[in-house]
């Protein structure tokens, strides 16, 4: 049980440095998406 709140306690600490990071790409891809959708029109 502990082996497993460690490993849930690193993740959120992992996501907590990456968020500004994934919210980049998640910009860009939303981006890119978007660009395809007009340039299918």
């Amino acid at each position: 049980m502990q082996h497993i709140e460690a490993g849930a306690r690193s993740l959120s600490l992992l996501v907590d440095l990456n968020f500004d990071r994934i919210i980049y790409v998640g910009t860009v891809a939303a981006a890119l998406m978007a660009g395809a959708f007009i340039g299918s029109l």
